[in-house]
């Protein structure tokens, strides 16, 4: 499937859902993608990116940002705190704030930076034990939390279980996010991302629908 596919897929679900075109953001999930592809997808016209590691963002996109100055790089992988510095240098939005430790430290760099990127809570819809994200129960409090640290919380980030129907998270983090007063929904995969949308999605993640399957073990 294409760029180009999936944009059209995007927009028939914006339609199919009475939103309006361009309310659901594309993020090409370009991890562990070799760089032709990935070049291959900005030389479309595309510029949102999702990366999982801080590290193999830092090889790839100070690079490609010489030469595409619009794009904006999203951390969709769990971020530890050690690396919390390097990440708001690169990336323009951060999907999975999930716990106190990591709230302080951005707060902490926010001051020392004088910037702080678009951050989402990432909810652990499903409790799995495997799985990063606050537990559903914890999200209020833990958002209240962020907002006293002056972060700039723009929404929630979800990643369902993959035996369960995604639509029942999808709705759960959009109750959540309402109650909250938060219109950012980072949710929807390459098989699900339709599903997501029509439950109020603003940023889908898909990889392989759009680059083909990876080429590394994750």
């Amino acid at each position: 499937m294409s760029l180009q596919n999936i944009q059209e897929k995007i927009s028939k679900a914006e339609q199919n859902a009475h939103r309006s075109a361009g309310s659901a953001q594309l993020i090409a999930v370009s991890k562990v993608q070799p760089n032709a592809r990935v070049r291959a997808v900005l030389e479309e016209g595309h510029c949102v990116f999702g990366e999982n590691r801080v590290q193999e963002a830092a090889a790839k996109w100070p690079d490609f940002r010489k030469d595409f100055t619009d794009v904006s790089v999203h951390l969709i992988g769990p971020l530890q705190t050690n690396k919390a510095r390097q990440a708001m240098q690169l990336f323009d939005a951060i999907h999975t704030v999930d716990r106190p430790k990591l709230a302080q430290t951005i707060a902490r760099l926010a001051q020392e930076l004088g910037h702080c990127p678009d951050l989402f809570v990432q909810v652990n819809t499903g409790e799995e034990e495997q799985k990063a994200g606050v537990a559903p129960q914890d999200a209020d409090s833990f958002i209240a939390e962020c907002r006293a640290l002056d972060l700039p919380i723009k929404g929630l980030m979800c990643i369902p279980p993959a035996d369960e129907e995604a639509s029942l998270h999808f709705a759960l983090l959009a109750k959540i996010a309402k109650r909250n007063g938060l219109d950012g929904l980072s949710m929807g995969m390459s098989s699900d991302f339709e599903r997501a949308i029509a439950l109020g999605a603003t940023h889908v993640r898909v990889g392989s629908a759009i680059f083909g399957e990876r080429t590394t073990e994750e």
